[in-house]
C-alpha cells in the first residue's frame, strides 16, 4: 500500500486529503482557511502557502509519497525576471477585467475568432483578460511581467523549491484564454495582444506526468484546476455530465474531443485524464430560488421546496423564465426574468414555488441541450450543490433532464481528484500503472434518481418552458436548439 495526498487550494481555504493509493480510501484530512487578506481581489500568493502549512500541521503528510495540487482557476500570478511576484496575484472571481475582455474580443476579430483559436471567448475571469487589464491599468507592472503562472502552477513550483523548470497541466492551461485544448498548444500571439509583449509560460504536462521530485524524494504530480480535479475525484467518464447549482449554474460533460463553438456558449476545457470538458454556463440558478423564497416569505430553500411539492408538475400553467441577471445561455445579457401563464387558479404560493424550481431546471436543461446538440452524449447527470438535496429538485430533475440523476454525498472532490492524480503519477513512476490508465478508485457514494414513469411529464414541462421562451425571445438559441 502507498500513501498519497491531494491538496485543494480554493479561493477561501486549503483542504488536504491523505489517501490509500490502491483504493482511494481517505486516511487523514486537514483544513485551514486562507488569511482574510487572501480573499480579496489582489492576494499575496504567500498567503496560500501559509494556509497550506496550517492545513498540513501535526504530521498530516507523514508517510506520503506523492502530492497532487488542485487550485482555484482563472487566477493570475505575474512574475518578474527574478521569479518574484510583479504584483499581488489577481484571483479568479475578480470582475475588473470586463472592459478588457470586450477589448480583446474586438481586437482579435470577434467571438467566433476567439472560439476557433482557443475554444473560449474572453470573459473577465480569464487570465488573458487580466493580462489586458494589467497592460491598460498598470503598464509599468505589465512591462516587468516576464513569466505568467496560475495559482496551481505557482504552488507546485513552490513545493518543488522554485526549480528552473516551471509547469502546468492541460486542464488549467485550457482555462487561460491563450492555450487551445483543440491543438494542445499555446497561442503566444494572444499573450502579446493582451500584455503588450511576450511572456514566458509554463510547460504543459500530460495527465500522468510528474512535475518533479522534492529533495526529500516526494513526487509532485502535474496538478490541475479545481473543476478538472473535481471531475476526476467524482470518477466521471464518457456519457457523464455535471450540473452545478450555485447562484449561477454550469453544465459540463466528458467528451472525446475539443469543441469550437462560434456562439461562445461552450467553453472548451481539457480535463485531467486526456479527455475534454466542454462547459456551458448560466447566470441564473439558485439565485432564482432565493429570490422566489424572499418574494413568498419562505424562511429558506427547504421551506420553498416543501411549498413547491404541494403543487404539481407544470405549476398549474405558470412558467418562470429565470433570467433575473440577464442570461449567458441563451445570450440575453440585457433581458429580465418573466412570469407567464397567470390565471386565477394558478395564483397560489405553491404554484409560483414550483415554477421557480422548474424554471431553474429547464434553464439548465437548455444548457445540457447545447452540449447534446454538438454530439456530446449525456446518459447520467451528477447534480452538485446544496440545492441538489432539495426534494423539489430531486423529484423533477431526472424527468426534465431526460437522464439518470446522481447526487453524490458531500466530499472534497477536488482534493480527492488531486490525490488520485498523485497516485497515477506515482504508479507510472514505479512502473505499476500505464500512462493512459488512471488508478481505479471507488466512485463517489451517491443517491440515484431515474426518470421512470415521470419522463413524459418532465418533457411536457420542458415543452411548456421552451414554448414560452420562444414566444418571448424567438431564436435566442438559433436554429440548432
Amino acid at each position: 500500500m502507498g500513501i498519497v495526498a491531494g491538496l485543494d487550494s480554493s479561493s477561501a481555504f486549503t483542504r488536504i486529503v491523505v489517501c490509500d493509493t490502491d483504493t482511494g480510501a481517505v486516511l487523514r484530512q486537514g483544513y485551514a482557511p486562507h488569511p482574510v487578506e487572501a480573499k480579496a481581489s489582489d492576494v499575496d500568493p504567500q498567503a496560500w502557502l501559509l494556509s497550506l502549512g496550517e492545513a498540513a500541521a501535526g504530521g498530516l503528510l507523514e508517510g506520503v509519497q506523492a502530492i497532487g495540487v488542485s487550485a482555484q482557476q482563472y487566477g493570475l500570478v505575474p512574475l518578474d525576471a527574478t521569479g518574484a511576484p510583479a504584483r499581488a496575484a489577481l484571483v479568479g472571481n475578480d470582475k475588473r477585467a470586463q472592459v478588457a475582455a470586450a477589448d480583446l474580443i474586438e481586437a482579435y476579430g470577434g467571438r467566433e475568432a476567439w472560439a476557433e483559436a482557443v475554444g473560449c471567448v474572453p470573459q473577465s475571469g480569464l487570465p488573458v483578460a487580466k493580462l489586458r487589464w494589467l497592460a491598460r491599468n498598470e503598464p509599468e507592472t505589465a512591462k516587468r511581467t516576464a513569466f505568467v503562472m496560475q495559482p496551481h502552477d505557482w504552488l507546485v513550483w513552490q513545493l518543488l523549491g522554485r526549480p528552473t523548470r516551471r509547469t502546468t497541466d492541460r486542464g488549467a492551461a485550457s482555462a487561460t484564454g491563450y492555450w487551445s485544448a483543440g491543438t494542445g498548444s499555446y497561442r503566444p500571439d494572444l499573450v502579446e495582444l493582451a500584455l503588450g509583449h511576450q511572456a514566458a509560460l509554463p510547460e504543459v504536462l500530460g495527465p500522468s506526468e510528474a512535475a518533479g521530485t522534492t529533495p526529500e524524494g516526494l513526487l509532485i504530480s502535474a496538478g490541475t484546476g479545481e473543476t478538472m480535479a473535481a471531475a476526476f475525484g467524482l470518477g466521471l467518464g464518457s456519457g457523464d455530465a455535471v450540473v452545478s447549482l450555485g447562484a449561477s449554474g454550469s453544465v459540463m460533460a466528458v467528451h472525446h474531443e475539443a469543441l469550437a463553438d462560434p456562439s461562445g456558449m461552450i467553453t472548451s476545457f481539457a480535463d485531467a485524464t486526456g479527455m475534454h470538458l466542454p462547459v456551458v454556463h448560466t447566470l441564473n440558478a439558485v439565485r432564482t430560488l432565493r429570490g422566489t423564497a424572499e418574494l413568498l416569505g419562505a424562511e429558506d430553500l427547504s421551506e420553498l421546496s416543501a411549498l413547491a411539492m404541494k403543487s404539481t408538475p407544470g405549476a398549474s400553467g405558470l412558467v418562470l423564465l429565470p433570467y433575473l441577471e440577464g442570461e449567458r445561455t441563451p445570450h440575453l445579457p440585457h433581458t429580465a426574468g418573466t412570469l407567464s401563464g397567470l390565471r386565477r387558479e394558478s395564483m397560489k404560493r405553491e404554484h409560483l414555488a414550483r415554477a421557480a424550481f422548474e424554471g431553474m431546471l429547464c434553464g439548465l436543461a437548455d444548457a445540457l441541450d447545447v452540449l447534446r446538440g454538438r454530439g456530446v452524449s449525456v446518459r447520467r447527470v451528477f447534480l452538485l450543490g446544496h440545492a441538489a438535496e432539495l426534494p423539489a429538485v430531486q423529484s423533477s430533475a431526472p424527468a426534465i433532464f431526460g437522464a439518470q440523476v446522481v447526487v453524490p454525498q458531500p466530499a472534497d472532490y477536488a482534493a480527492l481528484g488531486a490525490a488520485r492524480q498523485a497516485a497515477w503519477a506515482l504508479g507510472v513512476a514505479q512502473g505499476n500503472l500505464a500512462p493512459h490508465t488512471p488508478p481505479a478508485w471507488q466512485g463517489a457514494a451517491a443517491q440515484i434518481f431515474e426518470p421512470g414513469d415521470e419522463l413524459a411529464v418532465g418533457q411536457a414541462v420542458r415543452q411548456q418552458f421552451v414554448a414560452t421562451r420562444e414566444q418571448l425571445h424567438p431564436g435566442a438559441f438559433g436554429p440548432s436548439l
